[in-house]
């Protein structure tokens, strides 16, 4: 039977490895990720006062404490940032699909510190009637726990590379429903506790260096919700994920702009972050042998990196001052790049923007008429 399987296992592999999607994964992210470095230290070399923002603590009191909520919380960079957040005084939020998982972190959490307070959730995130529910659920939380009806921080940290195609309730392909759709949903369900916050509030988007290998894209309803590639032959999972992950750019900027432009007053900020290669479980779908000769590959690069030091991006992220919305966080050290041309394309931002909307209407329509 084990003979069975490594031979079973060895024809996946041969077959992952003779199709488009893995060399798209195996040169172009290898060399989109060895661009944003290049950036990072010809920014450093080049220039006499490279930007890097400090990280700002939140402030802590017996009436206040800062609420944080952390999609994809149940492992990796969630389960990272989640601890290092408990650590910063925040009363952390954590949101994954697993109860299981979620019981774990929790409990380990407070193991490690014992002053920390934290809260689980299950949702799946690429689930509009989940998202619905989980708000409301927040809602009441802080209401029954006598806390201020808001919240200070967002990481929509929850994503997946999955290599075949599944679908959401809504429809939708689940790749981009986890990555994108559902982290655009929850970040407007979620914004009126941001904006009713008594102190400055944060949305951080974790996105990926594999945006760069994008150059050109479409942001009407079939490629948002990803059904423009279910109709495909193969599915074409590297794309999507690029795709989401170039979506998340483009939201963050947009959104940037939308609370500027919205409400001058608004002290809601929104950065996005870049881990870059981290040691995590996102590679269980592909074939075991490959993704180990992934993560040595890199390790012998120097670029593969613990989930406890990948999430300085992040931390950097939802740490920094006001000021640092609408940027890159990259390489830790509170450093920013910039992200690729075609994702700072403000028309592009618009467009996604309205689609999105549109998508999130439809949700809330649907939704309704189940209720």
């Amino acid at each position: 039977m084990k003979m069975q399987a490594m031979i079973k296992e060895f024809k996946e592999a041969v077959h992952f490895v003779f199709s488009v999607e893995f060399w798209r994964m195996a040169v172009f992210w290898t060399f989109s990720l060895l661009a944003s470095y290049l950036q990072l230290y010809s920014k450093g070399l080049f220039s006499r006062k490279a930007q890097a923002y400090p990280r700002c603590h939140p402030p802590i009191s017996e009436s206040m404490r800062p609420v944080c909520v952390i999609t994809g919380a149940t492992s990796g960079l969630g389960a990272a940032a989640a601890h290092a957040l408990s650590r910063e005084g925040f009363y952390v939020v954590l949101v994954g699909r697993s109860s299981h998982l979620l019981l774990e972190i929790m409990t380990d959490i407070k193991s490690k510190n014992k002053d920390a307070r934290v809260r689980a959730f299950q949702v799946d995130l690429s689930s509009f009637q989940s998202i619905l529910e989980f708000k409301g659920l927040l809602q009441q939380w802080l209401l029954d726990c006598k806390m201020h009806s808001s919240i200070q921080l967002l990481i929509n940290n929850a994503g997946i590379l999955a290599t075949s195609s599944r679908l959401t309730p809504e429809g939708y392909d689940q790749m981009m429903g986890t990555n994108y759709i559902g982290a655009f949903c929850l970040s407007k369900s979620l914004l009126p506790l941001l904006k009713r916050s008594p102190i400055p509030s944060r949305i951080v988007n974790v996105t990926s260096f594999t945006h760069r290998t994008v150059f050109d894209v479409q942001v009407d309803k079939e490629s948002v919700s990803g059904s423009r590639f279910l109709i495909s032959e193969r599915y074409p999972f590297a794309h999507i994920y690029e795709y989401s992950k170039l979506y998340l750019l483009l939201f963050t900027y947009e959104l940037h702009r939308q609370l500027g432009l919205m409400d001058k007053c608004s002290h809601v900020s929104v950065t996005a972050a870049d881990p870059g290669v981290v040691k995590t479980n996102i590679m269980r779908e592909v074939p075991t042998c490959l993704s180990h000769l992934a993560i040595n590959t890199f390790k012998l690069l120097g670029l593969l990196q613990s989930p406890m030091d990948g999430v300085n991006s992040i931390l950097d992220a939802a740490l920094a001052p006001p000021e640092a919305s609408g940027l890159l966080f990259f390489g830790g050290k509170g450093r920013v790049v910039n992200s690729s041309l075609l994702s700072q394309n403000t028309k592009l931002a618009n467009e996604l923007w309205a689609t999105s909307c549109n998508l999130f209407n439809e949700c809330s329509l649907t939704s309704n008429k189940r209720l």
